[in-house]
């Protein structure tokens, strides 16, 4: 929850004098402050460690991406488009940005253009600080604190800490530099980025010193700030630097700060809305249905969260690409629209806000002042954060792209410690077929995180593809120490086990990445190219058959299965998978080859000659399909002599 304007200065303005009574210095009690704000961290650690035991970092991401991250965008809009004072002041925002972000989301997708995906990143990384940062303002309101010197402090530690997090954070900032460059963002010299994180390091410790002089100033002299409001600084920023520096998997870390932020977030609006809904006479409608005061409606609201955060869950696994890119727009659209709403909607300042949380002051309002009126003002701030950084990342896309290899070298260039560079570079090596130095990135990479099963696997095989069979075993082996349910890396391992000729023991890793993922494509036609060296024909057919139910427009399975049938005799129903083949790709000159001696064997030579005289045509140079057509004419001119005299 944003509780502050990221389109305007950080500020609280008092009105009401502070109580001479003792101050409260909770927002809800001792208790559920800690459960909900403060020490949330140290319960969700150890639920994720048992929760990493059951499922992968992947799945564990995409459920808190969607149930989570996205579902937590609908109370606020609840509020946008249910609270109709706060609609009515903001209307052409409320109306005009939606449209204009999903415009400018699903064109992005569509397109490809990766510029969006940089502009997602800052801008949550400030809503994250920013709810911090909002909770510190909200406890200094509860014991009167409002000196301006303490408010900045306050802003400036969030701000410089999260940032020093990512900075120094070997996936975080490759991630971003990857993203950057893939947008055609001119190259930065090592030296710089060293120089930044040095600097940001600096400040972050010189910002920290004033922090703690100015608090204990302030405890010296008996305006003692908020205890629990230093408690939350710390704690939050503690937790922010663990997810993105001291987790092993970077998902994981993602997903746990996520859930503490949706925790603070979803309690704070369900308080504030519930309290609204009491004191204003004037919110009526679903809204004044679902903040109620009742524990069912409760369950009712965490259910609306979920079932919104279903459409990005459902996108997930999505195989369809064009609705796919159409739902990642209205995802990313949904997200920007909170980080937006939450900017303005929730102003800890103004009174009806500080009413609702049970805070004294305040004001009516708050007015930009300036030459610009309010609306030319935050069309500039609109520019100056969106548009522009936006349309320079477009540009660059678009008119100077870079080679993805070129771009994998300058991230590592630029973050050479960590594993993640390495083993994206090494990939990219290897793509482009330069195996060597796919192997020493691979190498460089393990050295950073030696537990890196996919690293491995792609280490053992780029190895193979050197031919360096037994170099690539033990890399095999340790993957499936470190990931023994992966059934991916049962079937490398199997391939490569049938490289060496240990067949018995390819078979079973071959059953394995089966039985683990039984509607592989992948896994049932490498099986089934296992087996065709074995003379198991019965076995083979059915594995072929289990691939085309799986993937009815496969045509070298359709190609593999005729040949099958056809060596069994089984004349008719290769004939069949022929022409499937056929269908599912014209090209396939082999195919016409085959199918030509399918209606060779049957006497239908005219239909025969057809079939090579079309191979011969996509390619020339095919010197079976050649003898075959003569054969064919052959025996054409002894079923037919005077049609030929």
């Amino acid at each position: 929850m944003q509780l502050l304007s990221a389109f305007s200065r950080p500020q609280t303005v008092p009105v009401a004098p502070v109580s001479a009574s003792r101050p409260k210095l909770w927002i809800l009690d001792s208790w559920r402050d800690l459960i909900l704000y403060v020490g949330t961290p140290l319960l969700l650690v150890p639920v994720f460690a048992l929760a990493q035991a059951r499922w992968s970092p992947q799945d564990i991401y995409l459920f808190v991406a969607a149930f989570g991250a996205m579902g937590h965008h609908l109370p606020g809009m609840i509020r946008a488009y249910g609270d109709r004072a706060l609609f009515e002041r903001f209307k052409w925002r409320f109306v005009l940005a939606p449209l204009f972000l999903l415009a400018v989301c699903t064109a992005f997708f569509w397109w490809d253009l990766k510029g969006i995906l940089l502009v997602v990143f800052f801008w949550g990384v400030w809503h994250g600080l920013m709810q911090t940062y909002g909770f510190c303002r909200i406890y200094d309101a509860k014991t009167g604190t409002f000196d301006t010197l303490t408010r900045r402090l306050d802003f400036a530690m969030c701000v410089i800490w999260f940032a020093t997090a990512v900075a120094l954070s070997p996936y975080r900032l490759s991630d971003t530099l990857d993203t950057y460059y893939m947008c055609g963002g001119p190259f930065i010299p090592p030296s710089v980025v060293q120089l930044g994180q040095g600097l940001i390091l600096l400040l972050a410790v010189a910002v920290s010193g004033l922090f703690v002089a100015h608090f204990c100033r302030l405890w010296i002299i008996g305006k003692r700030p908020n205890p629990v409001k230093v408690a939350l600084l710390i704690t939050s920023i503690a937790f922010w630097w663990y997810c993105n520096n001291l987790v092993a998997n970077i998902l994981v870390g993602i997903a746990l700060f996520e859930v503490f932020h949706d925790v603070q977030y979803l309690s704070l609006v369900w308080i504030y809305n519930r309290n609204r809904v009491e004191k204003d006479s004037n919110i009526g409608g679903f809204m004044r249905f679902v903040f109620r005061r009742s524990g069912s409606l409760m369950g009712l609201y965490v259910g609306l969260v979920l079932a919104y955060g279903s459409v990005s869950y459902i996108n997930a696994h999505i195989g369809m690409d064009t609705i796919k890119r159409i739902l990642t727009g209205v995802v990313t659209a949904s997200t920007l629209l909170h980080f937006y709403y939450d900017g303005f909607i929730w102003k800890v300042r103004e009174r009806s806000t500080r009413q609702s949380l049970g805070l004294a002051g305040g004001t009516a309002d708050v007015m930009l002042g300036g030459v610009f009126p309010s609306w030319a003002w935050h069309g500039l701030k609109w520019v100056g954060v969106f548009v522009l950084p936006l349309g320079a990342l477009w540009f660059w896309q678009i008119h100077l792209a870079i080679p993805e290899v070129q771009r994998q070298a300058w991230v590592v260039a630029d973050v050479p410690i960590g594993a993640r560079p390495h083993f994206e570079y090494g990939s990219a090596l290897q793509k482009e077929g330069r195996l060597e130095e796919a192997v020493e990135q691979y190498k460089i990479g393990l050295q950073f995180n030696p537990k890196d099963a996919k690293a491995h696997t792609s280490l053992a095989v780029a190895l193979t593809g050197q031919a360096k069979f037994d170099a690539a075993v033990p890399h095999m082996e340790t993957a499936l120490r470190l990931e023994p349910n992966n059934p991916d890396f049962h079937l490398v391992y199997s391939t490569l086990l049938q490289r060496i000729g240990h067949n018995d023991e390819a078979a079973l890793h071959f059953k394995t990445a089966i039985r683990l993922k039984p509607d592989s494509v992948e896994a049932h036609y490498s099986y089934a190219a296992f087996l065709a060296g074995f003379g198991n024909n019965d076995e083979y057919i059915s594995e072929l058959r289990r691939v085309l139910q799986l993937r009815p427009d496969y045509p070298y399975a359709e190609l593999r299965l005729a040949d099958a049938l056809f060596a069994n005799g089984n004349l008719k129903e290769a004939e069949g998978h022929y022409q499937a083949a056929l269908r599912a790709d014209p090209k396939l000159t082999v195919a016409y080859n085959s199918l030509g001696k399918v209606y060779l064997s049957q006497g239908q030579t005219s239909q025969a000659m057809i079939q090579f005289s079309e191979a011969l045509r996509l390619n020339p140079d095919y010197k079976e399909a050649e003898e075959n057509l003569r054969i064919a004419k052959g025996a054409d001119d002894q079923v037919f002599p005077a049609a030929h005299q």
